[in-house]
């Protein structure tokens, strides 16, 4: 799908790897809406990036704001691909060091975000997408955010990795799902990227990590994700799959 002249949605575009997206997908030609948080910097990223770029801002897992996004998308010009980057992390044991059970309030609170939040994306982006007419055999595509971590969750990942391990099982079935509507799904599971989450980490830590890649030997790049992302966009053959941008890794126990 050529993406020019076309608007695109990208969640958590306000930094790291969606703002990377976001910027990737205007040098193609798109129309972007950043949804983001009303306390991130959405509003100065959109104005920064210039005219074709809007803010818009929402929550992911509330229903009134995120339509608001895909209302604003759709004045733009036709809504052919929607990125899903926002989520949020948090540690969580499941059994603390004084022997009490981890919370489970904060363990829905990580799924709602990272899970939740992700159907409530991809169905309110579908329903808009399935409104078009169709343009190269197709009317769009949606690309979730998954991890490593779905796969190789490290001690203390526990609501973090359930989240993202039913982003990848959503995966498949939604892609089989909106076949009939040519609207394709995808998934990008990236391993330790060079994004804000990891900026309040030590240097030490982060060469540590750096390290721990088999090659290339270093954080990823947000705009490593934005590339693959635009790529998924651009080949109609990318459907239902999961893909790990990783360099590699296996993430150990911890």
């Amino acid at each position: 799908m050529d993406i020019k002249g076309n608007s695109a949605v990208v969640t958590g575009g306000a930094s790291g790897l969606g703002r990377a997206t976001v910027e990737k997908l205007l040098s193609q030609g798109a129309k972007v809406v950043i949804a983001d948080l009303s306390s991130s910097p959405g509003a100065e990223v959109a104005k920064e990036l210039g005219a074709s770029c809007r803010f818009v801002p929402a929550d992911v897992t509330n229903e009134t704001e995120m339509k608001a996004v895909f209302a604003a998308a759709s004045e733009l010009g036709p809504l052919r691909a929607t990125v899903h980057c926002a989520g949020r992390g948090g540690p969580l044991r499941v059994v603390d060091k004084e022997g009490m059970p981890g919370s489970l309030e904060h363990y829905e609170m990580v799924v709602r975000v990272n899970l939740i939040g992700t159907f409530n994306v991809l169905r309110l982006a579908a329903a808009e997408m399935a409104k078009l007419d169709e343009q190269d055999g197709e009317r769009g595509v949606v690309i979730l955010t998954s991890s490593v971590a779905a796969f190789e969750g490290q001690i203390g990942q526990i609501p973090y990795a359930s989240a993202k391990a039913g982003i990848v099982g959503m995966t498949l079935v939604a892609a089989r799902d909106l076949a009939s509507r040519k609207i394709r799904v995808c998934t990008i599971a990236p391993g330790t990227f060079d994004t804000p989450i990891l900026a309040r980490v030590s240097p030490e830590a982060r060469e540590g990590l750096a390290k721990a890649v088999p090659h290339p030997a270093r954080l990823g790049r947000p705009s490593e994700y934005a590339l693959l992302a635009a790529q998924i966009i651009e080949n109609p053959m990318l459907n239902g799959e999961t893909i790990r941008l990783d360099g590699a890794i296996r993430m150990p126990p911890r």
